[in-house]
């Protein structure tokens, strides 16, 4: 006799059994889709790598006439000797202000007119009134303009401005500094002669302007009046002191900087001429090289390096003759010099030229790196002005580029602020491009450069954590959008995103930038049979539709998404039906990408379909449109597993995806026979991942009558039951479900009994079920439905497999024993919450059922895990 519970329980319908009253949320039908629903992974796209460095590579889309050349010649004759900047210590003459006394002695309020005075260096304003304050105080103690000679014993240094005030014979000292008057008086023609000696020191304010009284008669009478001692006179003599207050200052700053440059003088003669003429020599590489190495040292301690260097022009022009010498090791050491003197011009894009062709050659990848001439390079990029030396930047960047490629140098590269560089100049062009609404093909050259550099540089973490720290997928996005007519910047830019979508960050970051679809997406429309620019936009995309809804739900609603896919989908397929059909007489072949090349499109085109098909409302949609289902099952039909095994195993994957949806209009439930019959080739090929993808597919059609039927004929059940002993997880669930589902029909239930299938669930569920609950619970399903029936447990499923299911259900319900296991604490999370809500309640029911139609013939033992 049955209790009430057992007889309730005998009444409950059989597992999987479909409801058509009940509609499932999109929530329960995701949550349901373990193995249902699945996104398709592939390889990233395949670049080439180049057999020669160049600025453009063999596909460039550019024709030789119309981009820079990367062949040419750099000689001594190339440079200019004079650069372009100005170089410190040329000074303007000054101008020559003449005062004029007033027209006549009645303007009694102002008798005494100003003059202009030198503009004052407000860096100095405070130094210069602290010594015009000492010379007021001199002044106020006594007469002014003592006569005084040198003593003859000391000889003085000259220096001579023309603009000067001359006071007749005698000499005033300043901080040693002698102002010698000539005859002439009362006028700025004659110049003032300086003369100083020795070191600096504080101003003599007791010696300075002394001796009024002994001025000549003719400079106190304004000119040679001497009767007349008019304001206007005084306001002459006035105006002559604070004329020679005001040089005086000036005078100051000159003789710090002739100080500075005696200094220099002596360093350049004891330091740097020596080096100059080893140079001269040329005797060796090896000592010339080091006599450079030798001469950076010494003037970068000398604080001559930089475009103020009064010898510069010297300097340069020796560095410039040795570059005829020809040797790669010896022009990185000038080039690194003449790069610390600060260039410009064509001075600078030769010196970026020569590095340029040195980079070309692998060879030399160690000479750059020991050399340190990287860093150099850097430094032009990060200082020098973009829109005057876009050349320069051009072949400045493409040495940069080279060297990228070698991974010995992404450290170093990043290590000195490459990343942040590169992003920086690409900020500038955008701003640039903005403003001016047109693309300059010198950007393009550049961009084309930089992107490839960048394409590098990326497999490095730290440069992936730099693009996403300063927000440049963004800026990258921009790039491609305003040289959207510029292939290879699109492609190189392709390339990068190909590489950092592989990483859950970046892939995030790129996928919460809404404007990337419609962007990708034109991109698509614009270059739809350019297969390596469209096979990476197409893997970008399935890339942030692998496990992002959102990402998913954003692309299918912009604007001719959908059918943007779809004509892609037509333009390869028929690429690749025409790369296979043979040629009739007299025909040619029309020109198309390779046939592995068209099929590597298809292949990153239905992984994004199948990603696509994941999302509740996207999915339904593709599944009722005619022409892309139609084309996938054109390809399953065309396509041997053998031949084309990624292509057809991601093809019956996106067909796996659809069929999950049982929808009206469903163009997959109308062909669900021709389907079945199309994966019958594939369950008996040798490819297990082939047969995965066929068995995960007659898991979502066996739901139905009618492939139930057609599975039992065509003896698909038998294979079904044979999996089970490929002691493959994800093979055994997928095979269990579609026998769960044929034990919903009371007719086929049977079928478990042939090839032993009762006891290979029996051992599924041992092997599996304390890893995987899903798998337990699915094994607990299909025999809770075949056992729906029983009258005694030993009939229905065996002595053995009886026994044997009673101590497994027992010990697997049991809490303690199931989770113990040596897992981490979020895996065990994870196995208690599927435990609880999935095997318990089924394992519960199946055990009680078993219990009371069973009869204890001996104890059972207790297993262990």
């Amino acid at each position: 006799m049955l209790s009430p519970n057992d007889k309730k329980l005998e009444k409950l319908d059989p597992f999987y059994r479909p409801s058509v009253s009940e509609q499932k949320t999109s929530a329960e039908i995701i949550s349901e889709a373990r193995n249902a629903l699945r996104t398709v992974r592939t390889q990233r796209p395949f670049t080439p790598r180049e057999d020669q460095r160049k600025l453009f590579g063999r596909a460039s889309s550019r024709t030789p006439e119309n981009r820079p050349p990367s062949s040419f010649s750099v000689h001594a004759s190339s440079f200019e000797s004079s650069d372009s900047r100005p170089i410190f210590g040329t000074r303007l003459s000054p101008l020559e202000l003449k005062p004029k006394a007033p027209a006549s002695p009645a303007t009694e309020e102002d008798p005494c007119p100003s003059f202009p005075k030198p503009p004052v260096d407000p860096a100095k304003i405070k130094r210069i009134s602290s010594a015009r304050a000492r010379l007021l105080r001199a002044a106020s103690q006594g007469p002014l303009l003592p006569d005084r000679t040198l003593p003859p014993a000391q000889p003085k240094k000259r220096v001579e401005s023309k603009e000067t005030v001359t006071m007749g014979d005698s000499m005033v000292k300043i901080h040693r500094i002698y102002l010698t008057e000539p005859n002439a008086i009362g006028h700025l023609s004659h110049p003032l002669q300086l003369t100083y000696d020795g070191d600096f020191g504080e101003i003599k304010e007791q010696e300075i302007f002394k001796g009024a009284a002994s001025l000549p008669s003719h400079l106190r009478s304004g000119g040679g009046q001497g009767k007349r001692r008019s304001r206007a006179s005084l306001c002459s003599r006035s105006s002559d002191r604070s004329r020679l207050d005001a040089k005086t200052d000036s005078k100051l700053d000159l003789q710090e900087e002739d100080t500075e440059i005696e200094v220099g003088e002596v360093f350049w003669n004891t330091r740097i001429v020596p080096i100059l003429r080893e140079l001269e020599k040329e005797e060796n590489i090896e000592t010339v090289c080091a006599a450079c190495t030798q001469l950076h040292h010494a003037l970068e301690e000398g604080n001559m390096l930089g475009s103020k260097f009064k010898r510069r022009s010297i300097l340069l022009k020796t560095l410039y003759n040795l570059v005829d010498v020809g040797s790669d090791l010896l022009s990185l050491k000038l080039a690194k010099i003449i790069l610390a003197l600060k260039v410009s011009g064509k001075n600078l894009l030769n010196v970026c030229k020569l590095i340029f062709k040195i980079s070309r050659s692998e060879k030399n990848d160690s000479l750059i790196q020991n050399d340190g001439i990287l860093e150099s390079l850097l430094e032009v990029l990060r200082s020098e002005e973009l829109q005057a030396n876009t050349e320069a930047f051009l072949y400045c960047m493409g040495a940069i580029k080279f060297i990228s490629g070698n991974p010995g140098f992404l450290h170093e590269m990043i290590g000195k602020g490459a990343v942040e560089i590169l992003m920086s100049l690409m900020m500038q062009i955008n701003e640039n491009t903005k403003k001016s609404g047109t693309c300059l093909p010198n950007s393009g050259h550049l961009l084309v450069q930089m992107t490839a550099t960048l394409r590098n540089l990326v497999d490095s973490p730290l440069a992936r954590s730099k693009l996403l720290s300063i927000s440049a997928l963004p800026q990258l996005c921009t790039v491609m959008g305003q040289y959207i007519g510029d292939k290879e910047v699109c492609t190189n830019v392709a390339r990068i995103f190909s590489k950092v979508t592989t990483y859950h960050d970046c892939c995030v970051a790129l996928a919460n930038y809404s404007r990337c679809y419609a962007l990708f997406l034109n991109l698509i429309n614009k270059y739809q049979k350019k297969q390596d620019l469209v096979v990476r936009i197409v893997f970008i995309l399935g890339n942030l539709t692998a496990k992002n809804n959102q990402a998913r739900e954003q692309f299918s609603k912009e604007k001719g998404s959908i059918p943007t896919l779809l004509s892609l989908f037509h333009t390869f397929y028929e690429l690749d039906l025409h790369s296979q059909k043979p040629l009739g007489e007299g025909e040619e072949r029309p020109k198309a990408p390779r046939p592995a090349q068209a099929e590597d499109v298809l292949i990153k085109l239905t992984r994004v379909l199948a990603n696509l098909a994941i999302h509740p409302s996207v999915g339904p949609a593709i599944a009722a449109h005619p022409r892309i289902v139609g084309l996938l099952l054109a390809m399953l039909e065309s396509k041997s597993i053998d031949d084309c095994e990624e292509l057809v195993i991601n093809t019956t994957a996106t067909v796996n995806n659809l069929s999950y949806y049982q929808v009206k209009n469903s163009i997959i439930q109308d062909k669900k026979l021709y389907i079945a019959e199309l994966l019958l080739k594939l369950l008996v090929s040798h490819n297990m991942d082939g047969i995965l993808a066929a068995v995960r597919v007659f898991g979502n059609l066996s739901q139905d009558h009618d492939i139930c039927d057609f599975i039992v004929q065509k003896n698909v059940h038998k294979f079904m039951i044979a999996l089970l002993d490929a002691k493959h997880q994800d093979i055994c669930f997928s095979a269990c479900g579609v026998l769960l589902n044929l034990t919903v029909d009371k007719d086929k239930r049977v079928i478990l009994k042939e090839g032993g299938g009762i006891k290979k669930l029996v051992d599924c569920l041992r092997d599996f079920g304390p890893t995987d609950w899903q798998l337990a619970c699915l094994v607990c399903k299909t025999l809770w439905n075949f056992s729906e029936n029983i009258t005694s447990a030993s009939s229905c499923f065996g002595d053995e497999a009886a026994n044997t299911l009673l101590v497994l259900l027992s010990s697997f319900l049991d809490e303690e024993l199931a989770l113990n296991g040596s897992f981490d604490q979020d895996l065990k999370n994870y196995h208690k919450l599927h435990w609880e809500t999935e095997f318990k309640p089924v394992a519960q029911q199946l055990l009680t059922r078993i219990q009371s139609h069973h009869t204890f013939l001996e104890p059972l033992p207790v297993p262990s895990f």
